[in-house]
């Protein structure tokens, strides 16, 4: 099967399980470079190793015939910034690996509000590539459980090993799980995450932040003290009866702050006082498509 793959490191996995399936790639399309979730260095690399053209720009109908000209059958979507046009009159397929367990959670990344909601499973789903965002047929999905202390790395490293399992059953299979995909029915919709999402509110318990904390992991969370703002990559926290007000900084040692939390303290291990805006985080500068 020669196919066309829109795809960042952390999708990874969908492109080299095609590859161990026999399939034979014709072309990359990826996104400009960015930090963490978005980053596409290993992706590109792999792409430089087999000798095929990596675009970066927005894919435009041009290049979807450009991929049929070249005898591509099938365009895998595994993250893309842009939404991809209609992709039917030149190629067989067209499909999006989604990082949840579809109908629930369509939108573009939402592994953070994943934990926030403390979810007890998740799951991948691997899509027919439809109009509208995430509502194609579903060829096939895996799920896993998530434990109560889930962090985004963690979760995301399993989002990456399920695809990588899911992509191998697509490629082995990708003829008759299209004919047997069954329709979404009634789902819901997450919006990217904000600003407002990561911002630790010291009013609420310990357990509370630092799910917060947990949740978006690296991409770091927001503290606004009396005199400052600083980005948080690393904290942890204890309950303790204490008469201090939520949000005033207690103690320090060094870099590391202890902020006071309605039921205890919030220790800042880590933290600067810039960083990027969750949305610039998960690569969203653009309208996204089905991610």
């Amino acid at each position: 099967m020669r196919f066309a793959i829109t795809c960042v490191d952390r999708c990874l996995p969908v492109f080299n399980a095609l590859l161990a399936e026999g399939w034979e790639p014709v072309k990359l399309f990826t996104i400009p470079y960015g930090p963490l979730v978005s980053a596409n260095g290993a992706t590109v690399a792999r792409a430089v190793d087999l000798n095929i053209p990596i675009q970066i720009s927005r894919m435009q109908d041009r290049d979807l015939k450009a991929l049929a000209d070249l005898g591509c059958e099938a365009l895998i979507c595994a993250s893309y910034n842009w939404k991809v046009g209609d992709w039917r009159p030149y190629l067989r397929y067209g499909l999006n690996f989604h990082p949840s367990p579809l109908p629930v959670a369509r939108g573009p990344y939402p592994a953070f509000r994943a934990i926030l909601e403390q979810r007890k499973t998740w799951g991948v789903a691997c899509h027919k590539l439809a109009a509208k965002f995430d509502v194609g047929d579903i060829l096939d999905g895996e799920a896993f459980d998530l434990s109560d202390d889930e962090c985004h790395e963690s979760l995301n490293l399993k989002t990456q090993m399920a695809f990588g399992r899911l992509a191998g059953r697509i490629g082995r299979n990708v003829h008759a799980l299209w004919d047997q995909a069954r329709p979404q029915g009634p789902g819901s919709y997450w919006k990217a995450s904000t600003d407002d999402d990561r911002l630790l509110d010291f009013t609420q318990s310990v357990e509370t932040i630092m799910r917060t904390v947990r949740a978006f992991g690296l991409t770091e969370t927001i503290a606004k003290l009396s005199n400052s703002v600083v980005y948080v990559r690393r904290a942890v926290g204890w309950t303790e009866r204490h008469s201090h007000a939520p949000g005033a900084v207690v103690h320090t040692d060094g870099r590391r702050w202890v902020v006071a939390a309605k039921d205890g303290y919030i220790a800042l291990l880590e933290w600067s006082p810039i960083t990027l805006p969750a949305t610039e985080l998960v690569g969203r500068k653009v309208p996204v498509t089905e991610l």
